[in-house]
């Protein structure tokens, strides 16, 4: 009877898998997977930061340079080779969910820009596919300061009463009427979406067959895209992230370090 309840435990137990896009042609800081930071290279931190997480069956790095792939085979990590065709991340890790078949529940797409990456972030996001309602999962922190809110590089998320993204836009949103915006995030809660995102397996097959919308193009954000056809369900964290995009963001990593 005990062997019974074990098996049917494991059998309902979630396979969550982590996935890293990983490109060498960066239009703004080009070979920046394998530009070393501190003494290991910037795909290699953000994989060992994944491999922390505590909800993770699997970490791969997906990839689409021979460079990235050798580079991870020698530090002995899991990488996989990917079409150079992809628009996003997302396609690259729908490309890796479809080669493992059913094996897997959930994928988490893991920004490969993300060297400092929480853990713990990664598994509170996780933890959300513990409501088998949740179709899409992201991640959003409460924003601090006016010029983050103005930020267009951040982007921003307003929410419903469920915790569920309602639009996403580079403008802060939603508009405080009769209140000058350097005081809005102190009138109410403002909400940075935070760029790692996970998707039901079944989902993610589906996302690259999806049309741009409209909203997407205006703002430059494939968020929008999944928004116009699926539930995003928005977990709010109190890490903070670090993205390296440009050589100015690598001068602030010594910080970091």
């Amino acid at each position: 009877m005990a062997r019974l309840i074990v098996l049917c435990l494991l059998m309902k137990t979630k396979k969550i898998l982590g996935v890293i896009p990983a490109r060498y042609d960066s239009s703004r800081l080009p070979g920046k997977a394998l530009i070393d930071i501190g003494g290991k290279t910037m795909v290699q931190r953000v994989y060992e930061r994944a491999s922390l997480s505590q909800k993770l069956d699997q970490v791969i790095v997906a990839t689409d340079d021979q460079r990235i792939y050798e580079h991870l085979l020698a530090i002995g990590g899991q990488v996989m080779m990917t079409s150079p065709n992809h628009q996003t991340g997302t396609d690259r890790c729908a490309e890796v969910a479809a080669a493992k078949g059913l094996d897997f529940e959930v994928i988490i797409n893991i920004q490969g820009d993300e060297p400092f990456i929480a853990p713990e972030q990664i598994d509170e996001l996780a933890v959300l596919f513990d409501d088998p309602s949740t179709e899409i999962a992201t991640l959003a922190k409460k924003i601090d300061s006016y010029e983050e809110l103005i930020d267009e590089k951040e982007a921003k998320v307003v929410l419903n009463d469920h915790s569920e993204a309602l639009y996403m836009s580079r403008s802060p949103i939603p508009y405080l009427r009769g209140v000058a915006m350097a005081h809005w995030h102190e009138q109410r809660d403002f909400y940075k979406h935070i760029g790692i995102y996970g998707f039901r397996s079944k989902i993610l097959a589906n996302i690259p067959k999806l049309p741009q919308a409209q909203a997407e193009l205006a703002e430059g954000l494939e968020q929008l895209r999944w928004l116009a056809h699926y539930k995003i369900k928005v977990g709010i964290t109190l890490h903070e992230t670090f993205a390296i995009d440009t050589a100015e963001d690598l001068k602030q990593v010594k910080k970091y370090l």
